[in-house]
């Protein structure tokens, strides 16, 4: 929760974020999900991919951010 507003990190409301947080139980918590098991190449490429994904989008809202800062 950047702001502690509870409202989650792009505003859609908690536990809607990676899951790096106290409300996640940090991002542990889902990695250790994906180790109870053996993965196979093809899910681990797709968690990693989502992954990619999401930090692409979490990258883009902070350059906008920064960006509305500067102005």
């Amino acid at each position: 929760m950047p702001r502690f507003n509870k409202r989650g990190p792009r505003g859609l409301g908690p536990m809607t974020g990676r899951g790096l947080g106290p409300c996640g139980d940090g991002l542990a918590q889902r990695r250790s999900f994906f180790g109870r098991r053996k993965m196979t190449e093809n899910e681990k490429k797709e968690v990693l991919k989502e992954e990619v994904k999401m930090l692409e989008e979490e990258l883009e809202i902070v350059k906008k951010e920064l960006a509305d800062l500067e102005k």
